[in-house]
C-alpha cells in the first residue's frame, strides 16, 4: 500500500512529466528504482495512472504515464489531505519552537541572575 506523501508526489510528478522514464521517476522522489514499479503499478491496479507504449519510437522502452480521470481526482483528494497534515505539523513546530525560545529566555535570565564562581 501506498503512503499519502509518496501518493502525492508520485502522482504530481506524473501529471507534470508524463513521459518520464522510471528511472527518471526514482531520481526525482529520492527512491529506488524497485520501489518506484512497485509504486506505478500500485497506481495502475487502482485505475489511477494508465501506461501508455509508442509503438512508433525506435526505442521501445518509451512510456508516457497519464493520470486518468479517477487519477486525476484522487491527486486533488490527497493533495488536500497532505495540505492540512503538513499545516498540523507546522502548527505543532511552531509551537514547539516558541516553548523552546521561553526555556531559552528563562535559562539566560537565571543564568544572568546567579553569581559566578571566580
Amino acid at each position: 500500500m501506498l503512503d499519502e506523501e509518496t501518493s502525492y508526489k508520485l502522482l504530481k510528478l506524473l501529471e507534470e512529466e508524463p513521459h518520464s522514464s522510471q528511472r527518471d521517476i526514482a531520481r526525482a522522489m529520492g527512491i529506488s528504482l524497485g520501489k518506484t514499479n512497485y509504486c506505478l503499478k500500485a497506481l495502475v491496479e487502482k485505475g489511477l495512472v494508465k501506461v501508455r507504449n509508442f509503438y512508433r519510437n525506435e526505442d521501445k522502452r518509451v512510456y508516457a504515464y497519464l493520470l486518468t480521470p479517477q487519477g486525476i481526482e484522487e491527486k486533488a483528494r490527497v493533495t488536500l489531505r497532505f495540505l492540512r497534515r503538513k499545516q498540523r505539523e507546522y502548527e505543532e513546530l511552531k509551537t514547539e519552537i516558541e516553548q523552546l525560545r521561553a526555556e531559552a529566555a528563562q535559562a539566560a535570565d537565571a543564568d544572568a541572575g546567579s553569581p559566578r564562581d571566580s
